[in-house]
């Protein structure tokens, strides 16, 4: 099944290794440093959330399509633990939406 359509059909089924070999498949990345709300990821730090959200970006994806896109690690880390903290880029996306995030530079180029 394409992401896309399993996003929008069936986002509880959704792994994030999944997601990233799509990313990959389709998309050569470049490292690059990040802010999301409260945390500065630097270039190299954090790859997968900023592949997750450099491509939710391009996609014109809402915050919570988005979050979707982490997998197990939104469901079963973040959602079942409110109170964590861990996966400080999904929290904080989570408080702060598209608003809270930029990037220094274009991390993902279509292939």
């Amino acid at each position: 099944m394409v992401l896309l359509e399993q996003l929008k059909h069936f986002p509880e089924t959704i792994q994030f290794n999944d997601v990233i070999a799509h990313i990959d498949e389709h998309y050569e990345f470049t490292p690059t440093a990040f802010q999301n709300g409260e945390t500065t990821n630097q270039a190299g730090q954090n790859n997968g959330s900023c592949k997750v959200f450099s491509f939710a970006s391009i996609k014109d994806l809402t915050k919570d399509e988005t979050l979707w896109l982490f997998g197990e690690f939104y469901r079963e880390d973040v959602l079942k633990k409110p109170e964590g903290n861990d996966h400080q880029n999904i929290r904080n996306f989570m408080k702060f939406g598209w608003e809270g995030i930029t990037f220094d530079d274009n991390a993902l180029k279509e292939k």
